[in-house]
């Protein structure tokens, strides 16, 4: 076989398309991949103008580009090795890589395009295209779920701790309140057992002095139970949200007078409460039994901390629609490390040693008063003395 028979054997079974044109555009030779390409039979495309070939802008400006580099010798045939598109006979249109090569003879010279098809390769590139927006819209979700997932389970971290501290806590009360009930509720009976042994033993010899210091130890001991019982009462009606505001228009003045009344009976030998009251007005609008049960609670306080010969100040501002309730005693006062607790349930004081007490009483005293929105606060210092404040917002009545 010779040279030329074999390059149109190579031509004519390529797989890639091969065209060649003149230096004017004009088609001389299409190989049968390019037929195939195109659409075309053989007759129809030589002696056309390759442009025929091609889309929009290309078409258009095909000329121009040979022209040019006729003209100025640079390479802008088309855009030699990049990705273009071709037309078809049926209108669609393909893209393909191109390469030219220029073939000079004596008296003229020819281009050859070299076509390859990048049609599967460019559906190939959609398909990953849509697989990896789609892989990454599902990437997107889980991870937008596992940041879920994970919030989640760091809320139920937290729900745990919060249980886990809640039990302790709870523990801990229950600590609390078995060690104080069998230390209050003990002291109290044995008290009452011993004297009331002691009575009988001084009835026989008519010592009516002594009779009269052991009964009153009885009425003490079982007012001291009393108290214990009555702070259990309320602190289970505040647990199981019994506790309603039944507020009421009633005189400050009147009402606060009947319970010094009643808490000077209380007093210790040659103590005594010094009430008064400062504002223009004296009807106010609260409830009155919580009231009277956080203001009997200070001022048994003060008077159970505050030894005998001593002054308890109980006074009531009503001013700029807001009732101001102080209880003042100068007894033992509260140590500055046990301040911060001093409203937590069972929570006693380090220095009320053999005094009476549940530590629940300042805990429903808060609770009573933010039932009625207002505030307690205190201020204390050891050795010096106690006072705590209860300020209520309300409407002043003329």
């Amino acid at each position: 076989m010779d040279r030329s028979r074999f390059l149109d054997a190579i031509i004519e079974n390529a797989i890639d398309g091969i065209i060649t044109i003149d230096d004017k555009g004009i088609i001389e030779h299409l190989n049968p991949a390019a037929l195939e390409l195109f659409g075309y039979e053989r007759a129809e495309l030589v002696g056309k103008n390759v442009s025929v070939l091609m889309p929009e802008p290309d078409r258009s400006r095909h000329d121009g580009y040979i022209h040019n580099y006729n003209t100025t010798g640079t390479k802008h045939i088309i855009g030699i090795g990049r990705e273009v598109y071709g037309k078809r006979k049926d209108g669609s249109t393909f893209p393909f890589r191109l390469g030219v090569s220029e073939v000079k003879f004596s008296d003229r010279k020819i281009y050859t395009g070299f076509i390859h098809d990048l049609t599967k390769e460019k559906a190939n590139e959609e398909q990953i295209k849509s697989y990896t927006e789609k892989l990454e819209v599902k990437i997107r979700e889980r991870t937008k779920d596992l940041v879920k997932l994970v919030s989640e389970l760091e809320m139920a971290k937290e729900n745990m701790r919060a249980l886990f501290q809640k039990e302790k806590e709870v523990n801990q009360l229950k600590t609390r309140f078995v060690s104080m009930a069998s230390h209050e509720f003990r002291t109290p009976l044995s008290s009452i057992q011993l004297s009331a042994s002691l009575i009988d033993k001084y009835t026989t010899k008519q010592d009516a002095a002594s009779v009269e210091k052991h009964t009153a130890k009885i009425k003490n001991s079982i007012n001291n139970l009393t108290t214990i019982l009555n702070d259990f009462l309320s602190l289970e009606k505040l647990e199981a949200g019994k506790v309603e505001v039944n507020a009421q228009v009633f005189n400050i003045i009147s009402f606060a007078e009947e319970i010094t009344e009643e808490m000077q009976l209380l007093t210790k030998q040659n103590q005594h409460i010094i009430y008064e009251h400062r504002g223009t007005s004296a009807e106010v609008l609260l409830d009155p039994n919580l009231l009277k049960n956080c203001i009997i609670n200070l001022v048994s306080n003060a008077i159970k901390y505050s030894g005998e010969d001593t002054l308890i100040q109980f006074n009531t501002y009503l001013e700029d629609e807001e009732l101001v309730v102080e209880v003042s005693d100068n007894g033992i006062g509260i140590p500055d490390v046990d301040q911060n607790n001093l409203f937590e349930p069972f929570f006693r004081a380090h220095n009320t040693g053999d005094i009476p007490g549940t530590g629940l009483g300042l805990n429903i005293v808060k609770r009573y008063v933010g039932l009625m929105n207002g505030t307690v606060t205190c201020q204390s210092e050891q050795h010096a003395g106690t006072k705590f404040t209860l300020s209520f917002p309300l409407n002043k009545f003329n």
